[in-house]
């Protein structure tokens, strides 16, 4: 279902939680605590399952210090003010490639 480069992403972002986790010298149950999730889904996260919530595995990145994008939140903001921008000029619609050709030639 997940491509191999998907499984392997949410691995090491798992492992980069996990050694974030133990370099602040946390406990499993610390951390659990502190993002307010259960230990087994602290263990899933950091064994990098794909079934997990997104924003559960940033929340857990940002509290152990795994610099996901810019450190700097208005540099974040800027990037994604600069990427909302590209999107408002792209089309509203994006149409298949497999649509009907009308055939116009009278």
């Amino acid at each position: 279902m997940y491509s191999q480069y998907c499984i392997e992403a949410a691995a090491v972002l798992g492992k980069q939680i996990r050694l974030g986790r133990k370099q602040k010298k946390w406990t499993e149950s610390e951390l659990a605590e502190r993002a307010n999730i259960s230990r087994a889904t602290l263990n899933k996260i950091e064994k990098g399952d794909l079934s997990c919530k997104i924003g559960l595995v940033f929340e857990l990145a940002a509290l152990v210090g795994v610099e996901l994008f810019e450190s700097n939140q208005s540099s974040l903001r800027m990037q994604l003010d600069r990427i909302n921008d590209k999107i408002a000029l792209l089309p509203k619609a994006i149409h298949s490639s497999g649509r009907k050709v009308i055939d116009d030639d009278f």
